[in-house]
């Protein structure tokens, strides 16, 4: 009787380690299996904060698209060669002093001329201690500069001269064209 009890003893415990490899295994794979969902759940959630974050540039209206530099010249309304109208809105008539454009998105903007490296509408933003201590936000309405270089439109030649004078710039593109 001893000896069928301590085979039935020995199965049991043979049983027990089965059992607990078995539990022990299965658990490692729900580890794994864990450890691989994180992974996976990880790179999707950096993904996905990627393209909200990308999306969120692009929405805003003052992250810059571009970033060029160039000479910032003045231009007034009065100056010798100038029909009082712009290049990009020829109704918009600027022979008594306007220098501001209301641009529908950004508002009350002031007025640059540029090559046609930047289409018309385009929104830059640049810095001009002399003009502003804020940053200058402007619309490209007028051509007639060479490569990245911009002319500010003026109330008049005299207060380009004396305010803006000609100083090398880095400016950025807040806005390609009317619509992008």
């Amino acid at each position: 009787m001893g000896t069928v009890s301590h085979k039935i003893s020995q199965i049991i415990r043979l049983v027990t380690v089965i059992g607990v490899i078995f539990v022990a295994k299965s658990s490692t794979n729900l580890i794994e299996t864990k450890l691989e969902n994180n992974t996976t759940n990880r790179a999707i959630d950096l993904s996905t904060m990627a393209l909200k974050l990308e999306e969120d540039i692009k929405n805003d209206l003052y992250s810059a698209k571009d970033t060029y530099t160039g000479d910032l010249t003045g231009y007034g309304a009065n100056c010798p060669l100038c029909g009082g109208t712009l290049a990009c809105k020829p109704s918009y008539y600027i022979k008594d002093g306007t220098d501001i454009y209301p641009d529908a998105v950004y508002g009350n903007v002031r007025i640059v001329a540029s090559s046609r490296n930047l289409p018309c509408g385009t929104i830059v933003r640049f810095n001009h201690a002399k003009l502003s201590s804020e940053p200058i936000i402007a619309i490209v309405l007028d051509r007639g500069v060479l490569g990245s270089d911009l002319d500010l439109l003026s109330p008049s030649e005299e207060f380009a001269l004396q305010n803006v004078g000609r100083k090398s710039i880095t400016y950025d593109v807040l806005r390609q064209g009317w619509g992008s």
